[in-house]
C-alpha cells in the first residue's frame, strides 16, 4: 500500500492533470464531482485525462475500467489499486 505521503502526492498530481485538461482551477475541483454532469468533461477530455494519468504514473488502466471512472475520487482509487500490484 502506498504511504500516506505518496498517496497525497499522487492525488495532487492527478488533481493538477484534471485541472489542466478540464480547464477548471484546482481550487474549484471537488473530488466527488462527476466529470460529465458536474464538470462538463466530454468523452474526448475524459480519455485525455486517462492517457495523461497512465503516462504520469506509468500504469495501464484496463479498458473495461474506463467507463467506471466518473469522478476524481474514482481516479485516485483506481490508481492506488494499480500501483499496489
Amino acid at each position: 500500500m502506498p504511504k500516506v505521503k505518496d498517496a497525497g502526492a499522487m492525488r495532487k498530481g492527478i488533481r493538477k492533470l484534471i485541472s489542466d485538461i478540464s480547464e477548471i482551477p484546482e481550487k474549484e475541483l471537488k473530488d466527488d464531482a462527476k466529470f460529465a454532469e458536474d464538470m462538463g468533461v466530454d468523452s474526448m477530455k475524459a480519455l485525455e485525462i486517462v492517457a495523461a494519468v497512465e503516462k504520469k504514473f506509468k500504469v495501464a488502466i484496463p479498458e473495461e475500467q474506463i467507463p467506471t471512472i466518473r469522478s476524481p475520487n474514482d481516479v485516485y482509487e483506481l490508481i492506488e489499486k494499480l500501483l499496489k500490484k
